[in-house]
Formats: C-alpha cells, structure tokens, sequence
C-alpha cells in the first residue's frame, strides 16, 4: 500500500523499523516493515516491559528518527544522513541533570534538557511518519 493511503475509511501509513524485542529484551536490527498500527503494537509491548529502544524511517533510506525510552522519559534522536545525526530538544517536561535511556543495547547518558516525556516522544514519531518534516518536529541540535 501506499504511504498514508486509505483503506476502508482508516489511515494506512507504512513505517519501516528496528525495535528492542519485547521477549528478550535486546535489540533486534532486523528491519520490519509495517503499518503504524504495528509499530504501535511494538511500541506499548516496550512501554509494559518499562524501557526500549526504536530505529523508524519512512520508506525513504534517511531519515531515520530514534527513540530510547526508560519509564516516562524519552530521548529522540534523527539520523539525517550516514555522516549527520541530531538531537531533538526537549520539552522541558524533565528534571535533572542527566536522562539514562537504552540506545541499541546499552544505556547512554543525554543532558537532561535532551529528555521529552514519553508520550509527547511517541507523538512526534508517529507525526513524522505521517510525512511532517523534521523541522515542524521541534528544534534539533546538530551533534
């Protein structure tokens, strides 16, 4: 089906992406490509398990948006091409000096104004499939 088509009166939008098994709890780089009600599926699987860790793009090759998340703090992450990655600011919703979440398989430390609380993270994902452009997103921090 077609990015963002129509079937039978709901959204169908195609996302491709890598995902911390819900099972096993590492991170699984096999691709999968799915409808975001899939994607969804994934992702509520992560959030009972408390923490995981999600590679999205479109069906475009770049770019690709990451989220590693622990409990309700999240840190999005765009990777705009293979030499250029940057950091979604936060939304101020979290206090602290350093935010933990898993990125792949091990946990990275992020300024804690780099954290966005969890839900408003998954918002911004699901907007970006559905075609915004990252800089309708919120602001970036080139790294």
């Amino acid at each position: 089906m077609m990015e963002g088509a129509e079937d039978g009166g709901r959204e169908v939008v195609e996302a491709v992406w890598a995902a911390t098994s819900p099972v096993s709890g590492r991170f699984d780089p096999v691709e999968t490509r799915s409808d975001l009600v899939a994607l969804d599926d994934r992702f509520a699987a992560l959030r009972a398990r408390g923490h995981g860790y999600l590679e999205v793009r479109r069906t475009d090759e770049f770019p690709v948006l990451t989220v590693g998340f622990r409990g309700s703090v999240a840190v999005v992450q765009a990777l705009t091409s293979p030499e250029a990655m940057a950091l979604l600011e936060g939304d101020g919703s979290v206090a602290g000096e350093v935010v933990e979440v898993p990125v792949m398989d091990e946990t990275a430390d992020f300024a804690g104004e780099a954290g966005l609380n969890v839900d408003h993270a998954w918002s911004v994902v699901r907007s970006f499939l559905r075609g915004r452009d990252l800089d309708e997103l919120g602001e970036w921090v080139d790294l």
